[in-house]
């Protein structure tokens, strides 16, 4: 339990990592080239968090949505109970790992990058991401860990590095530059909000109503429906339909 602990831990940071490479990208890009191309750009950045997870190795809630088929499957040493198990301790390590990562990112004073332009840009993203309604939270989470998933298991078809990140950078670039919503991604952009929230010089510059940026529409408006969405998409639309397509018949026939 304890490292699998450490690993979710570590990946909580490696997102967290691709979420500030994102922001700082992206933070004056749009002037310049324009919104899509500055998403598309964010997005590739971004992916640096799921490579760092899948090469690197770290445990990440999203991704081990995919446990699911094994466990459809009845895999030894793989139950439901397990399956809970392991999605609750990974959850919270990532929790965890994000905010200790927010913490480093906030001490470091790179908000003040650009005269502050990039701690606008991060308290802007995680403002807007607490205003979603339910609905659309939840609808951005299932697309967004059906591209999650779907990396990591187009990621096993290669036995090589470089196969695996270009596996990888695709799908993640797709589901950031949509604007599609990632839990443990969350855990890292609207605690980071917050923190800045407090940080008169960047709210000033921004201003923006951040009467609905509080951990209570974190918690509720955000987390909780991009997770339940995450789920969907995760273990259900890749981890479930990809067990009924190529495992299921073949189980019945043993």
């Amino acid at each position: 339990m304890d490292k699998l602990f450490i690993l979710a831990l570590l990946a909580g940071v490696y997102i967290g990592f691709g979420g500030q490479l994102a922001t700082t990208i992206m933070h004056d890009l749009a002037p310049y080239l324009g919104a899509g191309f500055s998403k598309f750009l964010g997005g590739a950045m971004f992916s640096v968090g799921l490579i760092l997870v899948v090469i690197g190795g770290a445990e990440l809630f999203t991704g081990n949505n995919l446990i699911m088929l094994p466990c459809l499957q009845h895999t030894p040493g793989c139950t439901v109970k397990g399956l809970i198990r392991n999605w609750i301790i990974v959850y919270i390590g990532n929790f965890v790992g994000a905010l200790l990562f927010v913490v480093i990112i906030f001490g470091s004073g790179l908000y003040k990058t650009t005269n502050y332009a990039l701690g606008v840009a991060a308290l802007s993203t995680a403002n807007a991401k607490v205003q979603l309604t339910f609905t659309e939270a939840l609808c951005r989470g299932i697309a967004c860990n059906w591209l999650v998933c779907l990396a990591v298991w187009l990621s096993t078809a290669s036995d090589d590095v470089t196969g695996k990140i270009f596996a990888i950078f695709f799908p993640i670039t797709a589901f950031v530059a949509s604007g599609f919503e990632h839990s443990i991604a969350n855990m890292f952009f609207i605690p980071m909000g917050l923190l800045l929230k407090d940080v008169s010089a960047v709210v000033e510059k921004a201003g923006l109503d951040l009467s609905h940026l509080t951990w209570s529409s974190f918690l509720g408006n955000n987390l909780l429906p991009v997770t339940l969405g995450n789920i969907i998409g995760g273990a259900f639309f890749v981890g479930t339909l990809y067990w009924y397509i190529y495992l299921h018949d073949a189980k019945k026939t043993k």
